[in-house]
């Protein structure tokens, strides 16, 4: 059983910055991969930013320069640093790992809000 704890959304004005951070708990050999998810209303979920086991990170189009993922591999933490933040940023933020023996995991999200 693993649980992912998200916490650092919230409101904020276009051009605002927000931390989301992510934490991994319970039975964990290894975490592969974790990543940021986000689905607005009426939208699929898409992918934010995920990072690797080595470091590698991938980005959506649409974030690439703004956020930054990173990492904490001691404390199986992901965070997801969102700066010039836009109103089309506004959706749910999930976390998402790849962990042994779990598998594919989900955290239960959470909410950014970006005000014009």
């Amino acid at each position: 059983q693993v649980q992912l704890a998200e916490s650092g959304g919230g409101l904020v004005q276009a051009g605002g910055s927000l931390r989301l951070s992510c934490a991994a708990s319970g039975i964990i050999f290894r975490i592969n991969a974790m990543g940021w998810y986000r689905q607005a209303p009426g939208k699929q979920r898409e992918l934010v930013a995920r990072i690797i086991s080595s470091g590698t990170t991938n980005y959506a189009d649409s974030v690439k320069g703004r956020f930054t993922i990173s990492r904490d591999n001691a404390k199986n933490t992901v965070y997801l640093q969102m700066n010039s933040l836009k109103p089309e940023d506004t959706a749910v933020y999930y976390c998402n790992a790849e962990i042994r023996p779990a598998g594919n995991s989900w955290g239960q999200g959470t909410q950014v809000t970006v005000s014009s």
